[in-house]
């Protein structure tokens, strides 16, 4: 792998490609992307008219999923890779779990991220501390140059010994130093996935407008905890006054984890911890090789596993990751564990029909708030077809794959 800063480009240019697969959101890539010779090309390019076409199937999910992702149960690892990698060759693949250093007490804690929401306050970072040393274990802050002041705020706050390494690491010499440490503890950060890959045992305090499903680490082995919310399972951005998923992260039951996953414990005693208000789980993978949250712990059949399970089996279905089967099996789980659901899509499958119907006989619909007055239930679908007419320029065609769709809902209605 070479990597091209932008001042590089003129070397990338030299060269015609096999395959060229644009990752970034931002225009420039996209215009970079239309701009090179490649015999096959996956991901958003620039037309001609200054608009974007997203190339693959996999690709334009990924899109449709922003302000959408509340049913969605594939890691953006996984949705990367789909368009150009066979599933047969991604269930062959294996990665090494994460390194159990039972004899070592040092435990990272990676205080920022992104975005404040997505991070504890300093306060729980100090609380801590304290429970991680009341416990035989010692703390050891990280972060880069925006986590500097983050890191005295939490060392003032502690008001103890520690070892505060906020701003003065690389990320190799990260890389090198997390080889010494039994466990880290960390937001949905970079820094987080580069540990898990380095096979630094992860834990994931998953909180804020981020979804553990879609960027969790992604080898196995490491472990996610997130707030036992209704809104937590898919979320994109918070709509609540005040972020309410944050609460449930009280320091004495993280570190009780914390002490449980240094000493090497595995799943089965794990699900057996109580964690008022939180969710516990393990990164691993599915039968078909694909990323898989497994939640420790008693996890029933409800409403919200049966829509997630028959969203993934339809859209793997539509891409040709495996036959029909498995959506029809999965729409009966939906009309066994949450029949008012199944109701309430197939009840809105003739309001859809008019839609989609008018909009194939004029390129319009009857009404643009119907993208948005859609059932949450059926937002996979009428995000995805939204986002499907637009990539094709709202032609004929485009109006027929999507009326395609909902006749392959309404068959499995009757």
């Amino acid at each position: 792998m070479v990597f091209i800063p932008w001042t590089g480009l003129e070397h990338l240019e030299r060269h015609e490609y096999e395959l060229l697969i644009n990752l970034s959101i931002r225009p420039e890539a996209a215009e970079l992307a239309a701009r090179l010779r490649a015999g096959d090309k996956i991901g958003p390019l620039l037309r001609d008219d200054g608009s974007q076409h997203i190339r693959g199937d996999w690709q334009l999910y990924r899109a449709g999923l922003v302000h959408n992702n509340r049913y969605n149960r594939f890691h953006w690892a996984d949705l990367n890779a789909l368009d150009v990698i066979p599933l047969s060759r991604m269930a062959g693949t294996t990665f090494e779990e994460p390194r159990t250093l039972a004899d070592v007490n040092k435990v990272g804690l990676f205080l920022g991220a992104s975005e404040a929401a997505k991070r504890p306050e300093p306060s729980f970072w100090a609380g801590l501390m304290r429970e991680l040393l009341g416990r035989g274990l010692r703390p050891v802050l990280f972060g880069g140059p925006a986590e500097v002041e983050l890191g005295r705020e939490v060392e003032r706050l502690f008001n103890g010994p520690a070892l505060n390494l906020c701003g003065r690491l690389g990320l190799d010499e990260f890389g090198a130093v997390g080889q010494t440490l039994s466990l880290f503890i960390t937001p949905d950060t970079g820094p987080m996935h580069l540990a898990a890959w380095t096979g630094l045992k992860c834990l994931n305090l998953s909180m804020g407008n981020v979804a553990p499903w879609e960027t969790g680490p992604y080898p196995p082995g490491h472990y996610v905890l997130r707030a036992d919310m209704d809104c937590a399972r898919g979320c994109w951005a918070c709509s609540r006054e005040r972020l309410e998923c944050h609460a449930p992260f009280e320091p004495k039951r993280v570190a009780a984890l914390a002490a449980r996953l240094a000493a090497g414990d595995g799943p089965d005693k794990l699900g057996k911890l109580r964690l008022p208000g939180l969710a516990l789980y393990r990164t691993g993978s599915s039968l078909d090789g694909l990323y898989h949250l497994h939640a420790l712990g008693a996890a029933e059949a409800d409403e919200e596993w049966a829509l997630e399970r028959f969203w993934t089996a339809w859209f793997g279905e539509r891409f040709g990751l495996w036959d029909a089967a498995r959506i029809q099996a999965a729409w009966t789980d939906v009309r066994t564990v949450a029949p008012e659901a199944a109701r309430e899509m197939l009840v809105h499958v003739p309001v859809m029909s008019r839609q989609f119907g008018h909009g194939l006989r004029t390129g319009s619909l009857l009404e643009e708030s119907f993208w948005a007055e859609s059932p949450v239930r059926l937002k996979p679908l009428t995000g995805f077809a939204h986002m499907y007419l637009q990539n094709n320029g709202y032609s004929r065609p485009a109006w027929a794959e999507v009326m395609s769709m909902l006749e392959r809902l309404a068959a499995l209605g009757a």
